[in-house]
């Protein structure tokens, strides 16, 4: 999806038209409901920071690897580290320290990545590629940080559609700004495919994907909320491969299975190997 994105216009400027409509949605939908929309300074500000961070800069890098080359299979694969890197800032951040198992699969999932990643990081031309994928780490991290200040705001009583409705809100604003000073001239490609993809993305990807995950992530915890990533790059990959040309190959394969296997020891269920009946 993100792939028709980046073929009509700038990374930038998608990201911008995705949060501006996404963002309208949602205020939209908090004044309908006529529900608390008033918050102090300091939590506007905490707002600006989660949409900068879960909203605004980390798709910006996103769109870029996508347009530099990057398929949406190897993005989701890359976007699984998120796992890892919510263990490690939920014990930076609020003193969760994680269990033994979860640890074990972070290293498991960091080895199937390196599997997954092995051609590409050795093919020749391959420097493109190296940028794209840390662009996408990168981005991975500000989702996590994103991640963080959904749960210190909800810890602090702002319901998950408030905050991502001014989250988004802020997040466009940034981009809007940034757009006008530095970017080409604002232009809204109306082709077919721009458009249904924006449609997809800022209604099930944005508003009721971020609503999901987020709630989630309040609910049992930023490392186990994660759970949707051990099905997530699967299924990107399965597009990936349908649309984008993605080849299979027996390294790539086995890379996959060893981040199921690591992802599954994080969220405590171990696989179980019966050689015998």
């Amino acid at each position: 999806m993100a792939r028709y994105q980046v073929d009509s216009t700038t990374a930038l400027q998608s990201v911008f038209f995705r949060y501006a409509i996404a963002a309208m949605l949602l205020q939209g939908l908090i004044s309908a409901m006529r529900a608390r929309n008033r918050h102090s300074i300091y939590i506007h500000w905490q707002f600006f920071l989660m949409g900068s961070f879960l909203f605004c800069w980390n798709y910006v890098l996103f769109y870029t690897a996508t347009a530099w080359g990057l398929t949406t299979g190897l993005i989701a694969l890359i976007f699984s580290l998120i796992i890892t890197m919510n263990m490690v800032n939920s014990a930076l951040f609020f003193r969760e320290r994680p269990e033994s198992k979860t640890l074990i699969g972070a290293v498991i999932g960091l080895v199937g990545i390196t599997v997954v990643f092995a051609q590409d990081l050795t093919d020749l031309q391959g420097q493109g590629k190296l940028s794209a994928i840390l662009l996408c780490v990168a981005a991975t991290y500000l989702a996590s940080l994103g991640n963080m200040m959904s749960k210190t705001l909800q810890r602090q009583g702002v319901s998950v559609t408030g905050s991502n409705g001014w989250g988004m809100t802020y997040g466009a604003l940034t981009l809007l700004v940034v757009v006008l000073m530095f970017d080409q001239p604002v232009r809204f490609p109306t082709s077919l495919t721009f458009l249904s993809s924006l449609a997809f993305l800022t209604v099930f990807g944005s508003v009721i994907g971020f609503w999901s995950y987020l709630t989630l992530l309040g609910r049992v915890g930023a490392d186990k909320a994660a759970y949707a990533m051990i099905v997530f790059p699967i299924w990107s990959l399965t597009i990936s491969w349908m649309f984008e040309g993605f080849e299979w190959t027996l390294v790539k394969v086995t890379g996959v299975g060893i981040i199921l296997v690591g992802n599954l020891f994080i969220i405590g269920r171990r696989p179980k190997f019966n050689l015998v009946k």
